[in-house]
């Protein structure tokens, strides 16, 4: 069974679950209206070290705080568990929202960071309102299998009613304004099909990286964690392992 632990660090909490030992550590971040939980199938794959799965603070069953947290500063909480918990970088990895978590986290506390995986990130500029980006993901997840969707609503339901001030910290952030600090390498993955992450958006978020490259996932969309997560593992164990 899975060790299930809550770190509290500056008024907020997240809940953690750790998979394996040895190896490379893998810590995956959720998106906006997710917890830990999307990751099951990911983590199945990820059989070649540790993986680290948290709830956000508000999301999943980690509580909420007092104040919705900045990007900025739920990546200083994530950090901190890292320095307080693991004795080596770890490989950080991003789901939509998370992404933005994971990119502010290397900016700003790279010794805890060996190398990231962004998949799917946001927040596209093109599209930095509420309903736009409620509008994209309501069209990625159409097309998606019931156990997506039904995972999926679940885990909004669970975000609770400050949804809309959460939406709001992930809209102001500006990922595009860090991602020339963000000194590790980076892998950015997307699904082909995915429309809340286009491919112009990507492909700009790995060239601004200072060691980013862009792979995409084919039948895929937004969602590729958590229907068929198998191809994205692969990618991300090569490049755990040696950064190709």
């Amino acid at each position: 069974m899975p060790a299930v632990e809550r770190f509290a660090h500056g008024g907020a909490t997240l809940v953690v679950e750790r998979h394996g030992r040895g190896g490379p550590v893998y810590v995956l971040v959720h998106g906006i209206g997710m917890g830990r939980s999307v990751f099951a199938d990911l983590i199945r794959h990820l059989h070649d070290g540790e993986a680290i799965a948290v709830d956000l603070p508000g999301y999943g069953e980690a509580p909420e705080p007092a104040r919705v947290l900045t990007m900025e500063r739920t990546a200083d909480l994530v950090a901190a568990y890292l320095r307080a918990h693991l004795t080596q970088p770890a490989v950080l990895i991003g789901h939509s929202m998370g992404a933005q978590v994971v990119l502010e986290v290397a900016v700003r506390h790279p010794a805890v960071v060996d190398r990231i995986v962004l998949v799917g990130p946001t927040v596209d500029p093109t599209a930095r309102t509420a309903p736009r980006q409620l509008w994209r993901l309501l069209r990625d997840i159409a097309v998606e299998s019931p156990r997506v969707i039904g995972r999926g609503a679940r885990e909004y339901l669970r975000a609770g009613p400050r949804l809309r001030a959460k939406f709001h910290a992930m809209l102001v952030h500006r990922p595009e304004d860090v991602l020339s600090r963000a000194h590790v390498p980076a892998l950015v993955i997307r699904g082909e099909d995915d429309l809340v992450a286009p491919r112009p958006w990507c492909r700009r978020v790995a060239d601004g990286l200072p060691e980013g490259r862009l792979v995409e996932i084919a039948g895929h969309g937004h969602e590729t964690m958590i229907r068929d997560a198998a191809p994205a593992a692969r990618l991300i164990r090569a490049f755990a392992a040696d950064g190709t």
